[in-house]
């Protein structure tokens, strides 16, 4: 009973929130175009881009502490319900004829904030649901929704802006947040066990903030695996700018290329996810996320050393690098639950992605002039290369490879 009972539970939370998450992608991806059609800039784009991140990556840490110290499954349905109320302000907006570029400024960085309080939440719950020892899978089979949300959201989004207005496709988001929330309703989220302070002073607040990055740098091993999966996130990120552009100058490709590299990533994710998901696989976690820095890293250096008329074998090497990535992704998130007590992931999961996006965002300033400068062949070489050297050290790194060494995978 026991058994099937956490099963059920966890099965009721990644319905809603795969409607929460694919309606999210299609609406996020539906802004985009409204973006480019109403105003063919680029520059418009990169504003629209650092919106919907930077507020996330400023106020991560302090809501991860209030993470900790609230109930879960509240928080996940009051974030919600703030990003929905924030979209439904837009579609207001849109329908009254007040299409203000800096109003969707505004509501994608409000957006941003209520994700940052829903995604370190939602990371937390998890351990809390799910026995350790099925954290890996459980993770697989996350990848696999946020995969088909990924490949999904954006054909709907492209679909739905051709058939309605812009400010009906917005309300596709809020139906998603709302089956989000209902579906909450029928679960419970333990407590972790945790101490809760009741003071909120700014001194009680940066203790917190302070506890969670202790914790991380106390643990040698966590430490490095921070360390590197930051170095490879600021090289991932700007490459996956650049795979557009890679299709069109170095394969003279069109835009059915484009859609094809676009899918085949998001295809490589979900076949990655659903074999972590299927098959239980006997290797430690910290050595499935080394071999997947590596091979994302050859698949970029590979891809770049490419001649024009081998489109196919980049086709290929990016299906590899999905699968690859989406290994990296559920091995990075199991480890971080079982070595982190669950009172204190929603800060460590927060403080981790505010430190990955603010050096993203920097990487991401500066991808087109240096592609103009090297040429796109030769940023994915370099920067694959850098990738395939974080998974080299990764083994060379005694504490890192002593993580967790005692429990089986």
């Amino acid at each position: 009973m026991i058994n099937n009972e956490w099963k059920r539970r966890i099965t009721i939370l990644w319905i809603g929130q795969f409607f929460s998450l694919i309606s999210s992608s299609a609406v996020g991806f539906a802004i985009i175009i409204w973006l480019s059609l109403k105003t063919g800039s680029a520059e418009i784009l990169v504003f629209a881009a650092i919106a919907g991140l930077l507020p996330q990556a400023l106020i991560g840490p302090f809501a991860g502490v209030y993470v900790d110290r609230w109930d879960r499954k509240k928080t996940m349905m009051l974030a919600d319900g703030f990003v929905a109320a924030c979209t439904l302000v837009m579609s207001v907006s849109f329908y009254m004829g007040y299409e203000n570029i800096e109003l969707v400024y505004i509501i994608l960085g409000l957006r941003s904030a209520g994700s940052a309080f829903h995604m370190p939440a939602m990371q937390a719950a998890i351990p809390l649901l799910v026995p350790k020892k099925e954290l890996l899978r459980i993770a697989g089979i996350s990848q696999i929704i946020k995969s088909v949300s990924n490949i999904a959201g954006p054909a709907l989004g492209a679909l739905a802006v051709g058939l309605l207005s812009i400010g009906n496709v917005l309300l596709l988001d809020i139906a998603g947040a709302v089956l989000a929330i209902v579906s909450l309703f029928f679960i419970s989220v333990p407590s972790p066990g945790w101490e809760k302070k009741s003071s909120s002073s700014l001194k009680m607040m940066w203790e917190d903030m302070k506890g969670g990055f202790l914790v991380v740098i106390r643990n040698k091993g966590l430490s490095f695996l921070f360390l590197y999966s930051i170095i490879a996130g600021f090289c991932i990120m700007p490459i996956s700018v650049l795979f557009p552009l890679m299709t069109i100058e170095n394969f003279n490709g069109g835009k059915f290329e484009m859609s094809v590299i676009e899918s085949t990533w998001g295809i490589g994710a979900l076949i990655g996810g659903g074999i972590l998901g299927i098959w239980k696989p006997s290797v430690r976690k910290v050595i499935i996320v080394n071999i997947s820095h590596i091979l994302i890293g050859l698949s970029f250096l590979c891809s770049g050393l490419l001649s024009s008329e081998k489109f196919l074998l980049f086709v290929v090497l990016t299906g590899l690098g999905g699968v690859a990535a989406s290994f990296y992704s559920s091995g990075f998130t199991a480890i971080v639950q079982e070595e982190v007590h669950s009172g204190m992931l929603g800060r460590v999961f927060a403080m981790y992605f505010s430190i990955e996006v603010l050096p993203t965002m920097l990487g991401l300033v500066c991808t087109g002039f240096i592609a103009d400068l090297i040429g796109i062949g030769s940023v994915f070489v370099i920067l694959g290369f850098i990738i395939f050297l974080v998974g080299i050290a990764s083994f060379c790194t005694p504490a890192l490879m002593n993580l967790n060494k005692e429990k089986s995978s």
